[in-house]
């Protein structure tokens, strides 16, 4: 007899609890094989004096199953208090978000019927890294982060969920033509990882048309892999086209674990009144299912989920009078899906997961990378200061050390000296960019003091490096 997975179970804030006891029903009548620990996550454990909304118990358990299926939880207005989806996606590595995009024409109102795609979103770096300074009374920085091995880990992802799961094409969306570093990175690993799955369809998308198209024509998707902050943005979309973001299931996948939850949120204004929909945490759980290999029981699921839609049982939030048969509230949908279980659809189209596995994706190893010849070329610094530019350059005139020279003067990354434009609005953020032949850490340290001595605040270096004789930074607007 095959064993049960464990797994830990939060029931959540708001609507959670209700959802997640439908959720579990139907689970259990359809047969999966698990052994539930529960946890407390979210508002109760905020208001103890917790800021991650997460206590050192439940992280024990998480580490025990690797599984988690999750309800909605609501996080206390104010400041102080975490992300807990975020801490939770960090803590455990879930590099990889996967949000399935479905319509469900006619029960579910939308534009295109035919709308089947899946968004791969990387999810833990870019500008969700969260690193982020005050720099002057008038600027603030934030990071954009985008590593080689989290894009190889995303985009090899992308494509082994293609292949796992019978898709046909891979899309990838960046803004290179803008971000040609940060973002064309990410494409250039995508054309690199592409070459080892000719058996699939591969395009590429600049993201702003891209997101359009998404809401224009999504049946031209199948598969879209994207960085953090794109990829939150086009699910929303996505999940907006399809017509319902209530019936929405997503995915959070690490080499180690997996979270699975709803799209939506606690839906705080209707707890406790058994009338939500427990769809998306249902559609969650099939994901979770063939996540720890228990396919038949997807399919059984699913199949039960798609019969119980087509014959016109539904919650509120999609009951039509025109098309549905009966209204009911959370415990009567999910003893309807109940009763269907081993029962197949007629006009949606019969799910089969397969066997399975037990074991979920497994991604290959980082692609070694041959190292470069990496060589210190200058450096930025950035001061806050008040003033023209040409006052600024004048003051600098005499502060360069030898082997190093003032470059460019830069605002907001235009440039402003020399020979900058007028009507060029500068604010209180100035880049200084020093480069030299033969520069050395000393050098720049030399340089720093030197600007320091004279009243200058630095308030940041970066250093400026060639790489196999490659210009390793951008240069400014107009330099």
């Amino acid at each position: 007899m095959t064993a049960n997975t464990p797994i830990t179970v939060a029931r959540g804030d708001g609507i959670g609890p209700e959802i997640m006891d439908a959720t579990l029903r139907i689970l259990e009548s359809a047969g999966a094989r698990l052994d539930i620990e529960e946890i407390e996550i979210g508002k109760a454990v905020y208001e103890r004096g917790i800021p991650t909304g997460i206590e050192d118990s439940a992280w024990a358990s998480l580490h025990r199953t690797k599984v988690f299926l999750k309800a909605p939880i609501t996080t206390p207005q104010g400041g102080g208090f975490k992300s807990l989806n975020v801490t939770v996606r960090k803590t455990l590595g879930l590099f990889a978000n996967v949000r399935p995009c479905v319509s469900y024409h006619p029960y579910v109102e939308t534009n295109f019927p035919g709308m089947d795609l899946v968004i791969v979103r990387e999810n833990e770096e870019d500008l969700y890294a969260g690193i982020e300074h005050r720099q002057t009374q008038g600027v603030v920085q934030s990071l954009k982060i985008i590593s080689r091995a989290g894009s190889e880990r995303i985009i090899r992802f992308a494509f082994e969920y293609a292949r796992a799961n019978g898709r046909k094409k891979v899309t990838c969306m960046a803004k290179d033509n803008i971000m040609k570093m940060a973002d064309g990175l990410f494409h250039r690993v995508f054309d690199e990882i592409g070459k080892e799955y000719p058996d699939i369809e591969q395009d590429f998308y600049i993201i702003d048309i891209g997101t359009a198209r998404i809401a224009a024509r999504p049946t031209d998707f199948d598969v879209i892999v994207t960085e953090n902050l794109y990829g939150d943005i086009i699910s929303d979309v996505a999940v907006e086209v399809t017509g319902s973001v209530g019936l929405g299931g997503s995915c959070n996948i690490g080499a180690d674990f997996g979270m699975f939850e709803a799209v939506h949120g606690s839906a705080p204004d209707i707890a406790g009144k058994g009338i939500a929909n427990p769809s998306g945490l249902l559609l969650g759980a099939i994901l979770m299912l063939n996540h720890i290999g228990q396919n038949d029981v997807a399919t059984k699921v699913h199949n039960a989920w798609y019969k119980t839609i087509e014959d016109g049982i539904h919650t509120g939030d999609i009951y039509d009078e025109g098309l549905s048969k009966e209204k009911v509230g959370t415990k009567e949908f999910a003893d309807a899906v109940i009763a269907r279980i081993g029962q197949t659809p007629a006009k949606f189209k019969p799910v089969d997961y397969g066997t399975g596995g037990g074991e979920g994706l497994k991604i290959p190893p980082l692609k070694m990378v041959l190292v470069e010849d990496k060589k210190l070329v200058g450096a930025d610094i950035f001061l806050d200061w008040e003033g023209k530019p040409d006052t600024l350059a004048a003051k600098l005139r005499h502060l360069v050390v030898d082997g190093l020279r003032l470059k460019v003067i830069s605002n907001r990354g235009v440039k402003v000296w020399p020979d900058g434009q007028e009507g060029t609005f500068c604010s209180d953020h100035w880049c200084l960019r020093f480069i030299g032949e033969n520069v050395s850490h000393n050098m720049l340290l030399q340089q720093l003091s030197a600007i320091s001595g004279a009243g200058f605040d630095f308030i940041k270096v970066e250093n400026l490096y060639d790489f196999n004789g490659q210009r390793g930074y951008t240069v400014a607007q107009g330099e």
